[in-house]
């Protein structure tokens, strides 16, 4: 999974993300610790991008972007609660990532029909492989 600075971009994307509403809540944070540890972050680098962004570095590959779009979706969903701006949010990053409209529309559809809106990761690559074919 790409370089340190990709990783930083990462978390510094979730976490501006997270504080949409102008919050962090406890939950959104140990969501947050836990990805960093996934990317082999260390807590104080991640305390860090809490005080200041890291630069944005644009992910390479359409997986790449997929994968966060689903840790955004995730993050989103880690509350219980979504607000429509933290939708349409979502939605604009994903169009800024480059990922197709109808498919992110669909994802933020048909996650309702799953416990907590958690969509399984197969789920979510049918519906974006099914509009790059």
């Amino acid at each position: 999974m790409g370089t340190h600075k990709e990783k930083l971009s990462i978390l510094s994307e979730m976490i501006a993300f997270a504080r949409v509403d102008h919050s962090l809540k406890q939950s959104e944070y140990e969501f947050l610790l836990k990805v960093a540890h996934n990317l082999g972050i260390d807590r104080p680098t991640f305390d860090g991008l809490l005080k200041e962004k890291s630069p944005k570095v644009r992910l390479k590959t359409q997986a790449e972007r997929i994968v966060q779009f689903h840790r955004l979706l995730l993050l989103m969903n880690i509350d219980r609660e979504q607000h429509r701006k933290e939708i349409n949010t979502l939605y604009n990053i994903g169009l800024k990532m480059g990922l197709p409209p109808v498919a992110i529309g669909q994802v933020l559809e048909v996650m309702h029909n799953y416990p907590n809106n958690i969509i399984p990761p197969d789920v979510l690559i049918n519906i974006f492989k099914a509009h790059y074919n």
